[in-house]
């Protein structure tokens, strides 16, 4: 059920070392209307991100809004969050299908069509094509070309698009195929954070109209 509620602005939180920076930062967005949020912390020890992860998924729950946790299916048994997203290095999709019992659970495909038949067959929720463009945040990243969308709609599964996403580019993901649109940069780092979200869930929501 959470999954066929994916479409959207996925955000994604930036690495930031003061977690009530971040929580603000978040209260604004989910103010905005993101339709997904995803906790990312690659820096902070265990017991801080225990600790951000379970403020962060009481304050989705008041919104309504599904919570997800980057590449630690621990963490996201522990903390309350809605599901995991994975990685390939991250551990089996399937076995971490088994202990999520119905959360979600989400995989990064990068530019590989045949790695998101085989994560959907796994079990999961929902997939992820990126980098779509440059990205600042992993600028190493392979180039997942927007024909994949297209391809990957028979899956029947929510397709999510990564890398370098801003407003200006974004109606050409939408148009492509993508259900959510992940983001970092553009969201957390714009100056007015909440209406920059609305400007997203604008977009995404006149995307379903057409």
């Amino acid at each position: 059920m959470l999954a066929a509620r994916m479409h959207g602005l996925y955000a994604i939180t930036p690495e930031l070392p003061d977690s009530e920076t971040l929580l603000r930062r978040v209260a604004l967005a989910l103010q905005g209307g993101i339709a997904v949020l995803q906790y990312r912390s690659k820096l902070a020890g265990v017991e801080q991100k225990m600790r951000v992860a379970k403020a962060l998924a009481a304050m989705c729950r008041d919104h309504q809004v599904p919570f997800i946790i980057n590449d630690d299916l621990e963490l996201a048994l522990e903390s309350g969050a809605d599901g995991v997203h994975l990685g390939r290095d991250d551990g089996e999709l399937a076995a971490a299908r088994a202990r999520l019992g119905s959360r979600l659970l989400g995989a990064s495909c990068y530019n590989s069509l045949s790695a998101a038949r085989a994560a959907v067959a796994a079990g999961a929720d929902y997939i992820a094509f990126g980098s779509v463009f440059p990205s600042s945040t992993k600028p190493a990243a392979v180039c997942a070309p927007l024909t994949l969308f297209g391809e990957a709609r028979s899956l029947g599964v929510p397709l999510i698009a990564i890398g370098g996403i801003t407003l200006q580019n974004a109606p050409q993901l939408l148009s492509a195929g993508a259900d959510c649109l992940a983001v970092i940069t553009d969201l957390f780092e714009a100056p007015e954070i909440a209406e920059k979200a609305r400007a997203y869930a604008k977009l995404c929501k006149h995307d379903l109209t057409q």
